[in-house]
């Protein structure tokens, strides 16, 4: 055996080939460009507010159903079998118990579906019945996140709302089948790396990390459209209203396409624009869609 210090047992350890790595590296441009939104950073700050994070909470519950679905489906399939960690890892009936907390026990006849949120689940399915092989990018990209800044994410929530102290809204942070989150990171990376692909496999799932990642960048230019022309009223649950600046007639959600209020008064635009239900939920895509962002740039070995 090599020594630990022998150079060309750590080019072995260090291989550029295994996947784990790859993804670490390939996606890091669309880190960068995602960690740039100013939701991204408003948000690890602490600037959200409540009736917000709920939307968010629905956006997730929907993207994780439809993971999860799919990861069942191909629990057998020899490119993710490895990664099939359902009691660990799976997030849809914490992602239930929050939405009961915030909605009530009718909470499913609450909630609906965004657009936004819509195209990312399409795609999950998509993969899920013709290339399973492509869940691993999506199933790294989000647990991994969930067990690294998610942990952040879910003090900075509860800190900012001011959420019970014992964890009710934000279950979807808490792992109680994983007793480190380091350790259980470190094993599923392993996992990864030893899956039977070749090199084209390998790039085409890296390819498909960067492709989820557009999918939030998507959102976030939808509302840095909204975000130009609207401000957010200090009060827990107000309306935007618009803020003066921009011209109206370039907001792409333009009142006068919703057919309600005036369309020369900010008020109203702001009015009409929140009591759509597509506008709801496409913001509810955004901070759903921020948060699995955010958590890949405030974890320490990802």
């Amino acid at each position: 055996m090599f020594p630990i210090s022998c150079p060309f047992r750590i080019s072995v350890l260090h291989s550029p080939t295994d996947l784990s790595e790859m993804l670490k590296e390939g996606t890091k441009e669309s880190h960068d460009r995602a960690e740039n939104t100013q939701f991204v950073k408003d948000f690890l700050k602490g600037r959200i507010k409540k009736e917000l994070f709920k939307l968010a909470t629905v956006a997730l519950y929907y993207t994780y159903s439809a993971l999860e679905e799919e990861m069942d489906c191909n629990k057998d399939h020899p490119a993710f079998a490895p990664l099939y960690f359902p009691l660990e890892l799976h997030r849809k009936e914490a992602l239930a118990k929050d939405m009961e907390y915030f909605y009530g026990e009718n909470w499913k006849e609450k909630i609906q579906c965004s657009e936004a949120t819509r195209c990312y689940v399409d795609r999950i399915h998509y993969i899920g019945q013709y290339e399973p092989e492509l869940l691993v990018a999506h199933a790294y990209t989000r647990y991994m996140g969930d067990l690294s800044g998610g942990q952040i994410l879910k003090k900075v929530a509860q800190r900012a709302l001011k959420l019970p102290s014992t964890g009710e809204g934000i279950q979807f942070y808490v792992f109680d089948n994983i007793s480190n989150a380091q350790q259980f990171k470190q094993f599923y990376r392993a996992r990864i790396n030893a899956l039977d692909l070749d090199k084209k496999a390998k790039e085409r799932i890296v390819e498909e990390a960067n492709k989820a990642f557009e999918f939030n960048m998507q959102v976030f230019d939808e509302l840095d459209k909204i975000g130009a022309l609207l401000t957010e009223e200090a009060q827990d649950g107000g309306l935007p209203v618009h803020d003066g600046k921009g011209d109206l007639r370039k907001c792409p959600y333009y009142a006068t396409k919703l057919g309600k209020g005036d369309p020369g008064c900010p008020y109203h635009i702001g009015m009409a624009m929140l009591k759509q239900p597509t506008m709801q939920f496409v913001l509810a895509a955004c901070i759903a869609l921020a948060a699995g962002i955010a958590t890949w740039y405030v974890m320490d070995g990802h």
